[in-house]
């Protein structure tokens, strides 16, 4: 039986990292900052340790044919920053992979990296990605367009009454569901790419996003515009006015919101029936 790493196992797509592998036969080792966020985690082992200390990882690759990170910062707000974690903890990682002699190491990463260089949660995984792909192992780096968990701060919105789009709102997203990109992942990994730039199967312009939601509300569609200058001004403000934890996934979602982030459509989620199950829940 092939042995897998999940790096970030307990986050959002860590979850349905795990499952894929477990699913299709893999023993997976879960890599956990704490037990008790991980009870529900489809996982063989569950090993504790902090990434960011590089003496807690000793010994727990060995045997691992597999490492798997979807690890980084999303709104984490314990004192580490994104050259901690996205840079440094993932190095860590890649290091211990490299000493216990894994064959191959695959690292979730952000669609159009190339053009955000000024954001910093951005910065750090790219800089990464060097480092990775410099290493003696084989890697894949998968680039998703974006995740539905993403697509929420749409939903809010509308549920507030107002969706406020930045310019005309004519940019594409053709996001991406946690278990179709953890099967889009295993299926790169699998072939050995080096790259593999993924998103959802339906894509969408800010507008059709902030009209979905305002159907799957059942609510009147209020869409503003506003200049895109602001989205800039606010670019700028941020992180001389904002704490790091809002500032930091401000940024991203701001510079993104000015892209075209579409890649090659793979899985079966429909972003409806997302957002209908966030509504049903409320």
């Amino acid at each position: 039986m092939k042995r897998v790493l999940i790096a970030g196992a307990t986050g959002y797509l860590g979850r349905h990292l795990c499952a894929e592998y477990q699913g299709r036969g893999w023993h997976v080792t879960a890599l956990v900052r704490s037990e008790p966020g991980a009870r529900d985690i489809k996982a063989n082992a569950l090993v504790v340790a902090q990434a960011t200390w590089p003496e807690t990882l000793v010994g727990v690759m060995d045997n691992i044919d597999l490492v798997v990170s979807a690890l980084g910062i999303t709104r984490q707000a314990d004192g580490v920053g994104y050259w901690d974690v996205d840079y440094q903890a993932n190095l860590n990682l890649l290091e211990e992979a490299v000493r216990a002699n894994a064959k191959q190491f695959g690292f979730i990463h952000v669609l159009n990296a190339d053009r955000m260089g000024d954001v910093p949660l951005v910065a750090a995984k790219s800089a990464f990605v060097r480092k990775l792909q410099q290493a003696p192992l084989q890697s894949t780096v998968i680039a998703p367009t974006g995740y539905f968990s993403d697509m929420a701060d749409f939903l809010a919105m509308a549920r507030a009454g107002r969706v406020w789009l930045f310019g005309k709102g004519l940019q594409r997203i053709n996001p991406i569901h946690g278990a179709d990109l953890a099967a889009a992942s295993f299926d790169a990994i699998a072939r050995g790419e080096a790259w593999y730039a993924v998103g959802g199967p339906e894509p969408f312009t800010q507008i059709e996003l902030a009209t979905l939601c305002f159907e799957v509300l059942d609510a009147p569609v209020r869409i503003t515009h506003v200049p895109d200058v602001l989205r800039r001004l606010s670019l700028w403000l941020l992180p001389r006015l904002a704490p790091r934890r809002i500032a930091g996934p401000a940024q991203f979602f701001l510079t993104a919101l000015a892209m075209n982030m579409t890649a090659p459509p793979f899985g079966t989620h429909r972003l409806a029936a997302h957002f209908q199950s966030i509504a049903d829940q409320d």
